[in-house]
């Protein structure tokens, strides 16, 4: 595929990149809304309340059907960053981590504030989306690393111990940076992680999924993605819990017929190298975006969290035309989500059309100012 700095991309690249970047972000959040009415319950209480296949539609959470959760608003915030990287980098200011951090800090103000403050000039228009100032259950590790303006970094990572996946549910977007080179994308994901989760399980594990999902966005096989996941982070410090989970995902398909017990022996969940895992797998078995999105809904682990994975893996792959229909019409945000996907992909593709270092007031400057 072109690089968005180099050759000048096709139509038919740039419309198979774009259905991707949907994929993967719509995918991502019907994944989120799915498992946000049962992400605290066991497989046996899903069940009690659901029947005896579980969760096989949108369930009421918070207070609606298909509500998406701190998931799929952090993970909007990432692509604003980016977005805004790209943008910054006409002034010669190119450092994509601050300025994710930064966008990250502006979700931080809509879990604390009533809604948007109109005074805040560096805002943007996603800032400006009035249904995004609601608490929907984020990582206590999110809500502190991002407490204050001080940005963590892998030398001095923000919350040490933090192995939780509130970091690793936002990551999807690294991953579209098709330009960019694999150890790259991991890089930088890895060094946005720690910015919250400075648990090497934690940061590398949204480093090895961003990989992945850079794989199908650049049309390659999830296989393919994994095995270039676990070449990257071998020589890392602290890789193994991460590249023995990615391992333990890729024997288990070979197991047999999928289910909530082959996705129990990888693990609880909890810690972000087994909700990976289990995306992983649960993508890996499936025979489409609903058998998948349901395997890694209905178990023991943070259902939220693996079908958030496990959708923007498969949307990545299939495109946004794989997705269920039904499930779309009924997805909270859609229309951001659609609008933030196609901003993305204008700016990857087309990006020199957009803005330009003589050009102070285009309307893509109002929409992501490089304040």
């Amino acid at each position: 595929m072109s690089s968005p700095s180099g050759a000048v991309w096709g139509r038919a690249e740039q419309q198979d990149f774009r259905s991707r970047v949907r994929g993967s972000l719509l995918g991502g959040a019907i994944g989120d809304a799915l498992g946000a009415g049962v992400s605290a319950l066991t497989l046996e209480e899903i069940r009690a309340a659901h029947g005896p296949d579980g969760v096989t539609d949108f369930v009421p959470a918070y207070g609606r059907r298909g509500a998406i959760t701190a998931a799929t608003q952090l993970t909007l915030f990432t692509v604003d960053g980016l977005i805004r990287a790209q943008v910054r980098r006409d002034t010669g200011a190119w450092h994509p981590p601050t300025d994710v951090h930064r966008a990250h800090l502006r979700w931080a103000a809509t879990q604390r504030d009533w809604g948007p403050d109109v005074r805040r000039k560096d805002n943007g228009w996603l800032a400006q989306e009035e249904w995004l100032y609601a608490r929907r259950g984020p990582a206590l590790s999110c809500l502190t690393g991002f407490g204050d303006h001080i940005m963590g970094t892998l030398d001095k990572p923000k919350n040490p111990t933090a192995r939780d996946a509130g970091a690793l549910v936002r990551s999807a977007p690294f991953g579209l940076l098709v330009g960019w080179e694999p150890q790259l994308v991991c890089q930088l994901a890895v060094e946005c992680a720690a910015q919250t989760h400075g648990h090497p399980a934690a940061y590398l594990s949204a480093g090895a999924f961003a990989v992945i999902v850079h794989a199908l966005a650049r049309a390659e096989s999830l296989d393919a993605g994994v095995q270039r996941a676990l070449a990257l982070l071998a020589p890392r410090p602290g890789h193994q819990p991460v590249t023995e989970a990615l391992q333990r995902a890729l024997g288990t398909v070979r197991q047999g017929i999928p289910g909530p017990g082959r996705i129990s022996a990888l693990g609880d969940g909890r810690a972000a190298e087994d909700t990976l895992a289990v995306a992983v797998y649960c993508a890996l078995v499936s025979e489409d975006i609903r058998h998948g999105l349901r395997l890694a809904v209905n178990h023991d682990g943070p259902s939220c969290a693996t079908a958030t994975l496990c959708g923007s893996l498969l949307g990545a792959l299939h495109g946004e035309t794989a997705l269920p229909p039904a499930w779309l019409a009924e997805l909270e945000g859609r229309p951001t989500l659609l609008e933030i996907a196609d901003d993305f992909a204008m700016e990857m593709t087309q990006g020199p059309a957009l803005h330009s270092p003589g050009v102070t007031a285009s309307g893509w400057l109002v929409r992501y100012p490089r304040g």
